[in-house]
């Protein structure tokens, strides 16, 4: 029985809960900005460039045992606001149905120079000196004006 009970799912939620009001029956043309608020509470984001768009977003997840979660729904609503008003003029809801996979590319931009390897990097200032302070090293940065060391 215990090990039966390791690989129920597990589900975990996350986002917006939904209670008492769901961001669907807002209604355009006669809610406003604080109606929204006070029955659906601060929004999950904002429009990056413009306020008057918000975002109630959530997801559930499932996972089995040691498998990779995996998203079982994810549901976005953007409410758009009239600025001058401030009454909804759009209520628009996405689900996962609607989203589109996106290729992901691993390259990697190249950079300037090269990468040294690790005993590149050791013996890299091996003959080169500089371990020890020379007398002539006048006017180096780090030394001080009149500072001689033997």
């Amino acid at each position: 029985m215990a090990g039966l009970s390791a690989c129920a799912p597990v589900a975990s939620y996350s986002g917006f809960q939904a209670i008492e009001s769901d961001p669907k029956d807002v209604k355009v043309g006669t809610d406003t900005k604080s109606t929204v608020r006070g029955r659906l509470g601060s929004p999950s984001t904002m429009g990056a460039f413009d306020t008057n768009t918000w975002y109630y977003m959530n997801q559930l997840k499932s996972r089995v045992a040691f498998k990779r979660p995996e998203v079982i729904s994810r549901n976005i609503t953007a409410i758009t606001f009239n600025k001058d008003t401030e009454l909804v003029e759009s209520v628009n809801t996405v689900t996962l149905k609607d989203g589109k996979a996106i290729a992901f590319n691993g390259r990697e931009t190249p950079t300037r120079g090269r990468e040294l390897t690790i005993l590149e990097q050791i013996l890299g200032n091996v003959g080169r000196g500089g371990f020890l302070p020379n007398s002539d090293e006048q006017g180096v940065p780090g030394n001080r004006p009149g500072d001689r060391r033997n």
